[in-house]
């Protein structure tokens, strides 16, 4: 089940050759023409990969073909990268002195040397593509767009054996009391079933369409697999083939809607759509109009993967099915796995069992591929085999598990499926942060846009809502502030599977060309490092205990590994970088977080002019940043915890590009730069745990791309500011606004919204002790959509004009106690201020929807 990616490689590749800021590269070095023959060669050969990935376990020749021709894109990939970085430098020899530009031209990149040493890469690189182009005809492939990939079908049946289902009795009640109880409302509501492949969507809904107290209920079921492709024609077909029994293959649209209509008129029908993916809404709404002609008390359910398609189809809440629970999962394994009573005679394998069924996860389809497995055989190391094994190296059938989550994976699009891949490489208890991967995918040029001005972090996020539509992920925690995402473990098995030979984690190495890999020297010795890291981008190592010799492996590694674009070193016990960190000229993120004993960091790390990332949170001995850190030109991203009082002028200010700048834990730290008004692109500021901050510079009030402000335990800040004139009150762009851990804050200030009265959404106020009211101008917050106020114990009352808030859906109030009382449901003085607000929790009472 391996894929090479080659597809997806191929578009990230072309996207760059095809860039703007590529076309000024191409004119200043001379070499259009070269890269404009690499172009069409890489588009001509792509026109055929989607069927040669498709066919490539047909012989080991194709396989060969295919890695070679990702091989030759990743070159390509470097090649492009050389180029922008020698673009960079430009740029910083602009920002530095004379000595430094004459010191580079005799250095091995000058422009001269770097012409000739390039074009000789670029003439070897359309070699290598010219033949492997000239090899493809052997083959006889088909040419293939994303767009008419044919998936594989699968066919549903409305029959279930009922005593084969286990622990299913609360949803089927929730599910037959949709069916059953009355409704308002003249259309026909529709219930979304959503979860992963396998958890038992679709055998939920053949036990309510099977029940008896249903089947009385309603003059017609009918039962319908719905097609990948969503054909209204082929859907109308089935439902009436469904009802009635009838064959209608030749039939046209026309006709076929008389019969459809004759079929359901004045009847009260359940109809399930099950296993749709379509999310088209004008198709889903052709399709709901066609059933019109139901009698009152129709009733549709839905099952899909995707909250997307829940989202279009549904006309009330989606019924997420949860997990079945550990001990009805071992229920179902071992009625599986044994017959009837002959489990009470191996204890040895039920034990073992009970280990394989852990590894299910609550997933049924899981649970029956293992059981089934197993059934044929007593042998103990059979079982243990199955236990220790990942999914992805167990045989399996059409219609198993990893198939069944693989159809999943098969209706991503290109760009989704390498990110998706790519999250193998943490470990299956790993749980990650929306920013942190966001960078990890922006550092391997996973991002992509068909809009031309998108920013990286945007797409990002784009991306990360849609592999959560498709429960690609679970969201752990789910806040304007904190966002947590994990992966199920049968899901992480799938991009184990389909990212064999790309990404490695600690427990599993391949023999391809390794692009990623997690490596934890607290579990494994540094000589189990795969011997080939040529081809290496991201690097994740561990050593949290300081077992390993961790700067001279880092050092090692970093020697034979010239390509990374990724190096996490957070919690490496660390004592210093090493001096040959300078060479990774395409680095673009660098994570040092937790490294307590990093006095400093080698100030030739401001050479490496594509890092866009650097996190130093929790480095707790650094005693000053680089004094060139503003020549790191592309930096995005910056966590900072440093022991200095001051940061420099003409340093962090110089960052231009600049967008997520976080101080965290910056004991001594009294005061930012001044000229922080020079971040113009700069988009989320968070200051945590500043003990000795005393003020916050006066240019931050000129911000105006900022969206998230976020201030939280600097004890001896003083917020106190010269307000904002009138005229720039609402030319901000603040939408997320947190402040907690102020104690010399009585009263908020208005120019902390940085003039976004009108855009801001959500805002967080808590630990503040001398908070006593809050102000007038609250009332202007017309775009408010939460409210949190926790822990501050002298604020009275809310204020006036509250009511105004329409577009407040939550208010959450914890710890506040002279505040609780005050807005106690129907009685208390503020509550006719927050009455329209529909979610609202204030502790000590009772959690209250005030839409009941």
């Amino acid at each position: 089940m391996a894929q090479s990616f080659a597809f997806g490689i191929t578009g990230k590749v072309l996207e760059k050759l095809g860039n703007v800021a590529y076309e000024g590269i191409c004119s200043a070095w001379g070499v259009r023409k070269e890269f404009e023959k690499l172009k069409d060669t890489l588009v001509a050969i792509r026109t055929v990969v989607l069927d040669a990935e498709q066919q490539q376990a047909r012989t080991q020749e194709l396989s060969l073909w295919l890695q070679r021709f990702k091989d030759a894109c990743y070159d390509v990939e470097d090649l492009i990268d050389e180029f922008e970085i020698q673009s960079l430098r430009r740029q910083v020899l602009e920002r530095g002195s004379t000595e430094r530009k004459v010191r580079h031209f005799f250095s091995g990149s000058n422009p001269l040397a770097f012409r000739f040493r390039m074009g000789y890469k670029i003439k070897k690189a359309n070699e290598m593509l010219n033949e492997i182009a000239a090899n493809k005809a052997k083959f006889h492939l088909t040419e293939k767009h994303e767009t008419n990939v044919i998936h594989r079908e699968r066919e549903t049946y409305s029959f279930v054996k009922t005593s084969s289902v286990i622990g299913r009795d609360e949803d089927k009640q929730h599910l037959q009391n949709f069916l059953i109880n009355p409704t308002d409302g003249e259309d026909i509501p529709v219930l979304p079933l959503v979860g992963i492949g396998g958890i038992g969507k679709t055998t939920l809904a053949q036990l309510v369409f099977n029940e008896e107290s249903v089947k009385s209920h309603f003059d017609l079921r009918t039962w319908v697999c719905v097609t990948e492709d969503f054909d209204i024609k082929q859907l109308m077909i089935k439902i009436i083939k469904s009802a009635t029994g009838m064959k209608c293959k030749d039939m046209n649209k026309e006709e076929l809607h008389k019969v459809l209509q004759d079929c359901l008129n004045g009847k009260r029908f359940f109809m399930v759509l099950d296993d749709v993916w379509n999310e088209d809404k004008k198709k889903w709404s052709e399709l709901k109009d066609l059933l019109c002609g139901g009698a009152q008390g129709s009733r549709i359910i839905v099952t899909t993967r995707s909250r997307k398609v829940a989202t279009i189809t549904g006309t009330i809440s989606l019924y997420d099915l949860e997990q079945l629970s550990y001990d009805n999962c071992l229920s179902l394994f071992l009625k599986l796995a044994f017959k009837e009573g002959e489990e009470k005679q191996h204890d040895n394998l039920v034990r073992i069992g009970k280990g394989i069924v852990q590894k299910c996860k609550g997933v049924a389809l899981a649970v029956k591929t293992l059981g089934s497995l197993l059934c044929s055989t007593r042998v103990q190391h059979d079982w243990e085999l199955v236990r220790d094994s990942e999914l992805w190296e167990l045989k399996q059938e059409e219609n198993d598990i990893l198939p069944a989550l693989k159809l999943s994976y098969d209706h991503l699009p290109w760009y989704l499926k390498q990110c998706f891949a790519f999250c193998s490489v943490f470990p299956k208890d790993l749980k990650f942060g929306y920013i942190f991967l966001i960078s990890l995918w922006k550092a391997n040029g996973f991002l992509q846009s068909p809009y031309e001005n998108e920013e990286p972090e945007d797409i990002g996020y784009r991306y990360i809502r849609e592999l959560l539509s498709r429960s690609f992920f679970q969201q752990v925690e789910d806040g304007a502030f904190l966002s947590i995402l994990e992966m199920h473990d049968l899901v992480h098995d799938l991009a184990l599977s389909v990212a064999q030979n790309e990404v490695n984690s600690c427990n599993h190495y391949s023999t391809g060309k390794v692009r990623h890999l997690w490596f934890d020297l607290s579990k494994k010795d540094a000589s189990q490092l795969p011997n080939s890291l040529g081809c290496l981008q991201s690097l994740f190592l561990f050593d949290r205990e300081g077992k390993g010799d961790s700067e001279s492996l880092v050092a090692e590694v970093i020697s034979r590994s010239k390509h990374l674009r990724v190096l996490d070193l957070a919690n490496c016990s660390l004592e210093q970088l090493p001096n040959n960190i300078r060479y990774l000229k395409q680095l673009r993120l660098l994570n040092l977080a937790s490294n307590e004993n990093i006095k400093g960091l080698p100030n030739s790390i401001c050479n490496l002019q594509s890092l866009q990332t650097l996190i130093l949170g929790g480095c707790r001995g650094i005693e000053e940043l680089p004094k060139d850190i503003r020549y790191l030109i592309s930096l995005r991203e910056l966590r900072v915890t440093t022991k200095q009082t001051r940061l420099q002028e003409n340093g962090i200010s110089c960052l231009t590009c600049l967008r997520w700048l976080i101080f965290f834990e910056c004991e001594n730290l009294e005061k930012l730069f001044e000229d922080i008004q020079n971040l113009t692109a700069l988009r989320e500021l968070h200051i945590y745990e500043c003990p000795n901050l005393v003020s916050l510079p006066q240019g931050l009030k000129y911000l105006r791309t900022l969206e998230s402000l976020e201030i939280l335990n600097c004890g001896k800040l003083d917020l106190t500011m010269e307000e904002l004139e009138l005229e720039r009150e609402e030319d901000g762009s603040l939408r997320k606004l947190l402040i907690g851990g102020v104690p010399k804050l009585e009263s908020l200030p208005q120019w902390i919204l940085l003039g976004s009265i009108k855009t801001l959404q959500d805002l967080n106020i808590r630990d503040l002790k001398n908070l006593s009211t809050l102000p007038t101008w609250f009332q202007h917050l017309t775009s408010l959509q939460s409210l949190e106020i926790s822990n501050c114990p002298r604020l009275s009352s809310l204020p006036e004009g509250m009511q105004h808030l329409t577009a407040l859906k939550r208010l959450e109030i914890r710890w506040c106690p002279k505040l609780n009382k005050r807005c106690i449901k129907e009685t208390g003085e503020d509550w006719p201020k927050i009455a329209h607000v529909p979610d609202f929790y204030c502790d000590d009472l009772e959690t209250t929807t005030n839409e009941e």
